[in-house]
């Protein structure tokens, strides 16, 4: 039986990429509301099996220039908190997650930018979406925010960190996750985003000018490997749906 996924972006150049591809090739009914261009969410989410928030050049607290915020805060929770349904939230979607169960969303010092190490917890062979990676995996960062503070909602697991974000991946309950960096990328990922100006600055700030074919070689060379990572995550996320 087909699922009913909806999909909250934010800029049109962040969808869900290869995870998207596989929805599409199980033939999932997909609503995609683009929020940054005025769409609003529908009233009625309950009929909706799973939803994916993805990330965008904006932060959680901007609600005065964004004002859309609100109403996505409000429909995550609901969806999250009261409906209980499936979630995955990827960078600025793992913060509005982390944001509505309870944490603070704070500038990261310093910025993640680049092919860096995730390490999972020390539970994470337990868990239903990561229990099959290794302990170590290689991920796209691109951020400069992230969630903090999760600790006192004890509904709530750590299940992967880097050197500077503690909180790369964690879930609430054992529906909802939040993954801080871009396991969604796909060949095409970085040189699209870093014609966005909010992310070419935070490019050069963090790496310097002209950073951006190395970013993209080092991130074609551990492709095949995120797509895979990628992958099971899908594979997995289906069976809660």
């Amino acid at each position: 039986m087909s699922k009913n996924i909806l999909i909250l972006q934010h800029i049109n150049i962040e969808t869900p990429g290869y995870i998207l591809d596989l929805m599409k090739r199980d033939k999932f009914n997909l609503t995609t509301i683009e929020l940054d261009e005025g769409e609003t969410i529908p009233n009625n989410i309950n009929q909706f099996d799973g939803m994916f928030c993805m990330g965008g050049p904006m932060d959680t607290w901007m609600e005065k220039d964004y004002p859309w915020l609100i109403n996505e805060k409000k429909k995550i929770k609901e969806f999250v908190v009261e409906l209980e349904k499936p979630y995955l939230g990827f960078c600025l979607g793992c913060q509005l997650l982390g944001e509505v169960v309870g944490g603070k969303v704070v500038k990261s010092n310093p910025p993640e930018i680049g092919i860096l190490d995730i390490q999972m917890s020390n539970d994470y062979s337990k868990d239903h979406l990561f229990g099959e990676f290794n302990s170590s995996i290689k991920a796209l960062q691109w951020h400069s925010y992230e969630v903090q503070d999760l600790e006192s909602n004890h509904d709530v697991t750590l299940l992967g960190s880097s050197p500077t974000t503690k909180y790369q991946i964690f879930k609430y309950k054992e529906h909802a996750y939040g993954i801080q960096f871009h396991i969604e990328i796909k060949d095409n990922t970085v040189s699209q985003w870093a014609c966005v100006p909010e992310y070419e600055t935070a490019l050069e700030d963090s790496l310097g000018k002209g950073a951006l074919e190395k970013f993209d070689q080092v991130a074609q060379e551990n492709m095949d490997n995120m797509n895979y990572n990628a992958e099971n995550l899908y594979n997995n996320f289906k069976k809660i749906l």
